[in-house]
């Protein structure tokens, strides 16, 4: 399976704030829970300027706000924000989808082919729980080989602004993982194609489909 590049020390602030991001993306931490940043601190093992820091960058991404004698507090999103969330990856993963198809070198097609290849097998052995992860780095590399300049960045941006609880993937659905890897397998075909239509359309239809999913559960 493809491994991610080497990553450099991440300083305090980065620490705290990506151990934050992952449990608030996660839905881990869920909406309407309060962050004091002295908990935080001490759970984590830093001090608090590091925590505010973090807390600070979260308010920016719209994960957190503050309000009066309160303090920050993980911001609660509803009906209406998944089904924006959802349009909205549809149209960025869509278009980095299309440009991808002009762009897309053997060897992104290979390492492509190697992730969906080692989902399959994951599937066929259930190994469901690791689906969830190999299928958010599949669709964030295609948008990185279409828009390497702004769109990868958007598309994380976006994928971070909503929450997923665990027990909501639907990689747990044993009819949602064929639903799901038969997509995939659509997209990569449309790109070792260099069809930037059907990679448009096959993605936007993927992930609308994961959107009607969510709502219904």
């Amino acid at each position: 399976m493809p491994t991610s590049e080497p990553r450099p020390p991440m300083s305090k602030a980065e620490y705290v704030y990506s151990v934050l991001l992952e449990e608030i993306r996660s839905a881990r931490i869920p909406g309407g829970t309060a962050l004091r940043a002295g908990a935080v601190a001490r759970r984590l093992g830093v001090s608090v300027t590091p925590v505010r820091e973090a807390l600070r960058r979260l308010e920016k991404d719209r994960l957190i706000s503050y309000e009066a004698h309160h303090g920050a507090t993980v911001v609660d999103l509803g009906d209406e924000a998944l089904a924006e969330y959802y349009g909205l990856r549809s149209v960025v993963e869509g278009l980095g989808a299309r440009l991808a198809a002009a762009r897309v070198t053997e060897a992104d097609l290979v390492w492509l082919r190697e992730l969906h290849a080692s989902m399959l097998a994951d599937a066929e052995h259930g190994r469901h729980e690791r689906l969830g992860e190999q299928s958010r780095r599949f669709h964030l590399r295609i948008v990185d080989i279409g828009g390497p300049a702004f769109l990868g960045e958007h598309a994380r941006s976006v994928r971070n602004s909503f929450p997923v609880p665990a027990e909501a993937s639907l990689w747990l659905d044993d009819t949602q993982v064929r639903v799901q890897l038969e997509a995939h397998g659509g997209i990569l075909a449309a790109l070792e194609a260099g069809d930037g239509d059907a990679a448009e359309r096959i993605m936007v239809d993927h992930v609308r489909q994961a959107g009607e999913y969510r709502k219904e559960h």
